[in-house]
């Protein structure tokens, strides 16, 4: 059959997921009795709970006489390191925009690093049957944006398609049919070429590992390009590292395509298809799995470097171990290393002592999805707060700095632009307005000053704000960044939280626990309203005595527990404090739980 590879783009939450969902389903992929669950290529748990794309996935589609390998791509910035691998395997890229935000950040990365492979452009304005929708606009930025970085001509004249994911339908103008995708398989047939490496069938057989997976049978899964070639179950390869190391030879196992949303065992694979071998032992992501006689191995393509770290350690707490099963610092640093094989944008070192470890990556979002994946398999682990990454240049210590998109209602642009460009230390690049009553903040801050913003951002914005980031660049040190103001409330005993301790420290600050609830000394209950940190007895019952008299005994209501997520936990802690992490709860606590150790420290931090 003929063959495309395409990869579709997009920011999150503008219809990827349910775009292809209805390209498999119009291609017949899926039976007509078959139940397929809504944004079926989402397989991840986390993936389908948080409405986002995780992990870049492949399928393929048959359209006619052509197979169309379709890889579905992660919208979020911190998980570029999927995107940069996969997009070596397509030769074209469908660019999906919501016809009501236009591109947004995080369009904008992933395209940059599409156009840069010189890989040619369809765009498809999604969602223009919303009332808000505005195409003309969307597609004008769509051309600025291409031109911002540095398109082609050739790919400056990209075809246009108007669709509706849920919908089901696309067209080549605004008022077309709007009954099917037709319109979006015959451009993909016609625009995007086929694959160079087809012309390559009789050379010796060669192939660049870009993702790893692993079955329970078959062992590690590689998936890549044919770049030359064929291969069949039975053959003998070897592995290629990046620097042209010899790291082992192997017998294939198992050849396997994605045909819909499935693995399906094929008799050969050929060059310029998009397939996944199995039976090697130690070939990971950008090696290079080859015939005996080839000696060079194919270029990887280069990784954005790691911009913030976290540190994982045991959990130490008098708590620890009554919900995980998996607690030993061995077992975590075995998954830690198992999660750096498979995914190239983390980097795991350890630390003094082994008892803790270094994990560096894009973002608090990866972090965060790395560590509830880690808690839902029954690990129990001790999270620090997030540092930024810096590096030298010619002697001057260079930081990361983020470019910030808000979209936000005209009344809350004052605090936010104050809160940015202030304390935070960034620089203002645009404000204009963006539909009734809205306005769009471009700003580039250093990556020091959105650790932990995002809860004021949403109390500034009374909820209504929507913020992106992108990694922008990098900048000289810009000093002294404040952390967060606020104190805390630091339990002083150990045991059962009482309700009536928690109904009169609700006039210190806001609660992070209620009442019944298992508490250790040393271990953060609440937010203070004040800067200093402040130490509290939740446990302090209610005095009995054989008076009685009217209004003695009114019923105590508390106050709903703020009780944070993941994120914003890891967020929310300062330097001296660390996030407990069980399968069943998110606990804040202070680095020392003894007293005395928490007091030297605070006297050594000056």
């Amino acid at each position: 059959m003929d063959l495309r590879n395409i990869a579709i783009i997009a920011h999150v939450d503008h219809g990827k997921t349910t775009l292809v969902d209805e390209l498999l389903k119009q291609s017949g992929a899926f039976r007509d009795n078959q139940d397929v669950a809504e944004r079926a290529m989402d397989s991840n748990a986390i993936e389908r709970e948080r409405g986002i794309t995780i992990l870049a996935k492949a399928t393929s589609v048959e359209w006619g006489d052509v197979r169309i390998n379709i890889v579905d791509t992660p919208g979020h910035a911190d998980f570029g390191g999927e995107v940069e691998r996969i997009l070596s395997m397509v030769d074209g890229v469908v660019l999906l925009v919501d016809a009501a935000e236009g591109p947004m950040p995080q369009t904008k990365f992933v395209t940059a690093k599409a156009l840069a492979l010189g890989l040619r452009p369809i765009v498809v304005l999604n969602k223009v049957d919303k009332p808000a929708a505005e195409p003309d606009r969307a597609l004008d930025e769509v051309f600025d944006m291409f031109v911002g970085l540095g398109a082609e001509d050739e790919q400056l004249d990209f075809p246009v398609l108007y669709a509706s994911g849920l919908g089901g339908w696309a067209d080549d103008s605004l008022d077309g049919r709007r009954a099917d995708m037709t319109a979006l398989f015959e451009r993909v047939i016609a625009h995007v070429p086929a694959p160079r490496q087809l012309a390559r069938r009789d050379a010796p057989f060669a192939m660049l590992a870009t993702t790893l997976a692993a079955d329970p049978f078959l062992g590690r899964l590689l998936t890549g390009r044919v770049e030359s070639g064929t291969v069949t179950a039975g053959d003998t390869l070897k592995a290629l590292s990046r620097e042209g190391d010899r790291l082992e030879q192997f017998r294939v196992s198992k050849v396997q395509a994605f045909r819909g949303l499935g693995y399906q065992p094929i008799d050969r694979a050929e060059a310029g298809d998009i397939v996944t071998l199995s039976g090697m032992g130690k070939a990971n992501v950008a090696d290079t799995l080859c015939a005996p006689a080839i000696e060079t191995p194919i270029p990887a393509q280069p990784i954005d470097p790691p911009t913030i770290s976290v540190t994982f350690g045991i959990n130490d707490s008098p708590l620890a171990g009554r919900d995980g099963k998996k607690v030993q610092s061995r077992v975590i640093r075995e998954r830690l290393m198992r999660e750096a094989e498979s995914n190239v944008a983390i980097k795991v070192s350890d630390t003094p002592g082994g008892e803790a470890f270094e994990v560096a990556g894009r973002g608090e979002l990866q972090m965060g999805v790395l560590i509830e994946n880690m808690r839902r398999e029954g690990f129990e682990l001790s999270i620090s707060r997030p540092r930024v990454l810096t590096r030298d240049e010619d002697g001057i210590t260079m930081e990361p700095v983020q470019e910030v998109t808000i979209d936000v209602d005209d009344d809350y642009t004052g605090p936010v632009v104050e809160k940015l460009t202030g304390p935070r230390k960034g620089e203002l690049a645009e404000m204009r307005p963006v539909g009734t009553g809205k306005t769009r903040i471009v700003a580039h801050v250093p990556a020091r000053g959105l650790i932990g913003y995002l809860g004021e951002f949403l109390t500034d914005t009374r909820g209504t704000g929507v913020m992106t980031t992108l990694f922008h660049g990098w900048t000289p040190h810009k000093g002294p960044i404040p952390g967060r103001r606020a104190g805390v409330l630091i339990s002083m005993e150990g045991g059962a939280s009482v309700a009536f301790a928690l109904f009169n420290l609700e006039e210190r600050g806001r609660m992070f626990i209620g009442a019944q609830e298992q508490v250790y000394e040393g271990m953060i209950i609440g937010e203070h309203a004040r800067e200093n940190d402040l130490e509290v007895n939740p446990l302090k019952g209610k005095k009995l005595t054989n008076v009685r008299a009217a209004g003695k005994d009114d019923a105590v209501v508390l106050t709903p527990p703020a009780r944070p997520t993941l994120e914003e936990a890891i967020s929310y802690i300062d330097d001296d404090e660390l996030v407990e992490v069980t399968p069943k709860a998110i606990r804040l606590r202070k680095r020392f739980l003894d007293p005395h150790e928490r007091k030297r420290a605070a006297r050594q931090a000056g």
